[in-house]
């Protein structure tokens, strides 16, 4: 028997924070990540205690959850599932192949992280080298961008420039997607411009990147940050442009097409320039003193507040934690840190958000001297490797099996041809 729907609410009226968590069937943690996602709009209580929210649209959003629980092509939640076993993401930890992947990150490099990802073996030492033919064409294509071209267009340039200059890309054994993996990531970082005049392109892959982010020397705590900020962010489950990669390498594109689909996909505003946003942010929290007026422009205007809240945490985001412990250790972060702090404690009298991971990588971009795109590098660079791993996966699954079947809300066939007015737009009207 289906289940009846909840009686409708009084519209006129404002839900508390309890009441609109009983009516959504959720935690009120939630009610808030639906704020930071933009899908609830809140406003302050009488008194300046907790927020209030439109009955109206909290029960459309309860609507919308209940349509999509009827069940879909992926499971009970009417979302696509893809069976995978390379992260797990449980309450306020996740897993790297059954290992916590903090621990991992804060105990092994980028590299060493990203081969225990892609072959469940770690690889002590391991390191990623760029061949020159590779890195030369990319380079080449890179440099003929025009000059406002964003870090996401030069590595998408840069990998399907690299993949021209592999014959055997369409290769999609393991072993062979595996090698790809090894030579891609580096040369992704060399083809971006460099900095530094006087870097050098050997080393731990962080040391590298480094030199394309800030042009200030770094010591080991600052090189430490980085790395583990890459071994972070090598995967978190299907987000967006995950999904995108699996959806190609579905349809058997190889490795290189797979990643630029990936970071197309991260290009979106509501994916890759979420840590732009923070930075920027930080910097004018950072200008101002307090965060108070600046939180407060961005609730007047509408907008959610970057770097806080995450949709599969109800707590605070991991990475973002293991970061700013690592930064505790920087002297000239403590400022960043400071402003960082005074965001989430502000916001958190409207709406008791915690600090995600976009939030993490501003403090160490602003703190650095990076640009606000920066934090788009780190992890377009980082998912990479998290990106050919899950291509992998699915090269072992049934060929095209990531192809979802439309639900037509059009007119109803047949229909006669269309018939072109005499002004030639081919309107009825």
């Amino acid at each position: 028997m289906r289940d009846q729907d909840p009686s409708p609410v009084d519209a006129d009226r404002r839900l508390s924070t309890k009441e609109a968590a009983e009516l959504l069937g959720v935690k009120p943690e939630t009610v808030y990540a639906y704020v930071s996602r933009g899908q609830l709009s809140s406003r302050r209580a009488a008194g300046g205690r907790g927020s209030t929210f439109d009955a109206k649209e909290v029960e459309a959003l309860a609507r919308r959850n209940r349509q999509k629980s009827g069940g879909g092509p992926g499971g009970s939640g009417g979302e696509l599932s893809v069976r995978t076993r390379l992260t797990l993401i449980d309450a306020d930890r996740y897993y790297f192949r059954g290992v916590d992947a903090v621990e991992l990150a804060t105990r092994h490099t980028y590299e060493e992280v990203a081969e225990w990802l892609w072959t469940g073996r770690l690889r002590p030492g391991a390191s990623f080298t760029a061949p020159e033919a590779p890195v030369a064409v990319a380079r080449r294509a890179v440099q003929a961008l025009p000059g406002h071209a964003t870090p996401t267009d030069r590595l998408r340039v840069a990998a399907i420039a690299a993949a021209t200059a592999d014959p055997l890309r369409f290769d999609l054994s393991e072993d062979a997607v595996l090698g790809t993996a090894r030579t891609l990531i580096p040369t992704l970082v060399a083809a971006l411009p460099p900095v530094r005049p006087d870097h050098r392109d050997t080393g731990p892959l962080a040391h590298r990147l480094w030199a394309r982010l800030s042009g200030r020397q770094a010591d080991e705590a600052h090189l430490r940050v980085l790395d583990t900020a890459l071994a972070l962010l090598v995967d978190h489950d299907l987000a967006a442009s995950t999904l995108a990669v699996r959806v190609a390498a579905s349809a058997r594109a190889h490795a290189y097409a797979a990643v630029s689909a990936g970071l197309g996909v991260l290009e979106g505003p509501l994916h890759g320039a979420a840590s732009a946003l923070a930075h920027k942010l930080l910097l004018e929290v950072l200008d101002r003193g307090h965060a108070a007026p600046v939180i407060a422009d961005e609730l007047r205007s509408g907008r959610h507040v970057p770097g806080l809240g995450h949709r599969l945490y109800p707590g605070e985001d991991p990475r973002a934690r293991a970061l700013f412990s690592l930064l505790e250790e920087i002297p000239h972060a403590a400022p960043a840190l400071a402003a960082a702090r005074d965001i989430v404690a502000t916001t958190a009298r409207h709406t008791p958000l915690h600090a995600n991971v976009d939030l993490a990588l501003a403090v160490l971009t602003a703190s650095c001297g990076m640009p606000a795109t920066a934090g788009e590098t780190i992890f377009a660079v980082a998912r990479t490797a998290g990106w050919i791993a899950h291509a992998l996966e699915e090269y072992g699954e049934r060929p095209l099996r990531m192809r979802p079947n439309g639900l037509y809300a059009g007119p109803k066939p047949p229909r006669p041809l269309p018939e072109q007015d005499t002004d030639g737009t081919g309107s009825h009207l």
